[in-house]
């Protein structure tokens, strides 16, 4: 149980393979060479007759490049870095078989759901995704995208992503929602996905800017130094040199990769106005230790 990306990456390559195999043999395609070895999968997802799409095609090629690499070193570390990629090789795969094979065959009734021992924490989830990763963990990962567009990598059969919402509900309804891709509802989810960007004019404060307006705010004495000392207080952006510098608080700030540096959100200035109103906080702000 704790080698969940090497197991599950050989496991699932070996089952689409059977898969793509019975339906070569179904069409009286040869699959076995003059060597005795049967066609790889690698080999046929790139054939000009392989009735996979494009995003499952790119699943299935990231999976195996996973594959190739759990024979050489041990990614059990990274297992929720690629959980996207492996529910959706698991929909894809029971999504193809009903395709090729009928519908009766749907591991969907006997496998609908996948059940836990540890309750869903919205505060661990979050703090989880904070910590950096390994520099040869995102070597891999963008290997697995390498070549591929913005919509390449949004598709849901290359990678399968739930959005998580905490709504006001009745004791009669889920708090947690199962939607069909395919849906009306699923597509208009998808489109926010892949066209929402975050805008610039969001963030147009740089930290110089947001020292000024603090202190015309409340003409209370607050320097470069007091941003940093803020910015580390709450959390707001990682160090310099962070392996991730793009995981921020996305309330307050984001990072330009173009040009390498933080802005900050009218958000943030508001924040740190509200801190230098209480002197409590200010002392506490002030005293923190970079």
């Amino acid at each position: 149980m704790r080698f969940k990306t090497e197991v599950f990456t050989m496991l699932a390559n070996v089952a689409w393979t059977y898969l793509m195999h019975e339906h070569y043999e179904r069409k009286g395609v040869k699959i076995v060479g003059k060597d005795g070895r049967s066609i790889l999968l690698s080999q046929i997802v790139e054939r000009h007759d392989c009735p996979l799409s494009k995003g499952i095609k790119g699943n299935l090629r990231a999976v195996k490049l996973l594959r190739d690499d759990v024979e050489h070193k041990l990614l059990g570390r990274a297992d929720s870095k690629w959980l996207g990629l492996f529910q959706a090789c698991c929909l894809n795969f029971d999504k193809c078989m009903c395709e090729l094979f009928g519908a009766q065959l749907t591991l969907s009734n006997e496998l609908a759901f996948a059940l836990q021992f540890t309750k869903l924490n919205f505060d661990q989830a979050s703090t989880l995704n904070k910590y950096e990763i390994p520099g040869e963990i995102d070597a891999i990962d963008a290997r697995l995208r390498e070549g591929m567009s913005e919509t390449d990598i949004a598709d849901l059969e290359f990678q399968f992503r739930v959005v998580y919402t905490l709504d006001a509900v009745t004791k009669s309804r889920a708090h947690f929602q199962f939607v069909q891709p395919d849906s009306a509802e699923g597509k208009d989810i998808r489109n926010v996905l892949v066209q929402h960007k975050l805008a610039d004019h969001l963030y147009p404060h740089k930290p110089r800017d947001v020292v000024k307006k603090v202190v015309k705010a409340t003409e209370v004495a607050f320097t470069q130094h007091n941003h940093t000392q803020a910015w580390r207080m709450f959390e707001v952006r990682p160090r310099n040199g962070a392996a991730q510098p793009e995981n921020t608080n996305r309330d307050y700030c984001i990072f330009h990769a173009a040009h390498g540096d933080y802005t900050f959100s009218d958000q943030w200035v508001q924040k740190l106005v509200n801190v230098c109103g209480n002197a409590q906080q200010l002392q506490e702000l002030k005293s923190f230790k970079l």
